[in-house]
């Protein structure tokens, strides 16, 4: 019987279309939604299928993105609710605006296969998160080499936020990637330069670990903060008509926007 604290509630299934090497995107997104379980009463469950991807490489992105299809259809065999489609970099270094192609070719697969389910993905999520704050001006940390980074600004800037400072890593191994401290970003962004900024974003890249740093950010800065991750996961509740409120993971996600 349903408790007092947990009354009678609807399940979702969540499907995560993942590179091979990524070791975040099943963590973080997952971490929010259950902290969100805490507070309101809906229930979800992670599903995943990956796509071959170790070195954050022009040629392995590409690759990697014309796999997602059989991701999407894998997945839709087990009728999921939504699919976020993780890999931000593969998306935006196939062409500026490709989020759109991407998400709409990914859901005619669920389509044909007869079981429909929405698809966003983390680049799309990413612009739709600042555009929903209102950010016109915004600072990056990404943990790209330095040209694939400036793809990514040329790609936010074409859908109309400009990117005022960056920092860019230059990791191009994926694993070490996730590898890093979630809480790093929290001294890093003050390397940026945020002056007259409206957001910042705490890691341009769903394998970045950055959820522990987005209230601190937050809090040291006064400005609004999300990650790829937390706007993945603001697109997941609203293509589920889902309130978007979780606690901790900074203003997109605390249920104003």
């Amino acid at each position: 019987m349903p408790s007092a604290k947990h009354p009678a509630h609807k399940n979702y299934r969540v499907g995560l279309i993942v590179p091979s090497s990524n070791t975040t995107m099943e963590t973080e997104i997952p971490a929010m939604l259950r902290a969100r379980e805490e507070v309101l009463p809906e229930r979800f469950t992670f599903h995943s299928s990956r796509m071959r991807m170790k070195s954050v490489t022009q040629e392995e992105l590409a690759a990697m993105d014309r796999d997602s299809d059989r991701c999407a259809l894998e997945l839709s065999d087990a009728r999921m609710d939504a699919m976020g489609y993780a890999c931000l970099v593969a998306i935006m270094s196939m062409g500026k605006g490709y989020h759109r192609e991407s998400q709409r070719r990914l859901h005619e697969v669920t389509v044909a296969n007869g079981l429909p389910a929405p698809v966003i993905t983390s680049a799309g999520a990413l612009v739709e998160g600042l555009q929903a704050l209102g950010a016109k001006r915004v600072a990056i940390i990404a943990p790209y080499m330095k040209p694939l980074t400036r793809m990514v600004i040329d790609y936010i800037e074409n859908e109309g936020i400009e990117v005022i400072d960056s920092i860019s890593l230059e990791i191009h191994d994926n694993l070490a990637v996730g590898a890093r401290d979630p809480k790093a970003p929290a001294e890093l962004w003050k390397q940026l330069n945020v002056k007259g900024a409206d957001a910042i974003v705490a890691s341009a890249c769903v394998q970045m670990p950055s959820l522990a740093s987005v209230p601190l950010i937050e809090a040291a800065s006064g400005l609004p903060v999300v990650s790829s991750a937390v706007c993945t996961t603001y697109a997941l509740l609203k293509s589920l008509g889902l309130e978007r409120r979780l606690p901790n993971a900074g203003a997109l996600l605390s249920g104003r926007y």
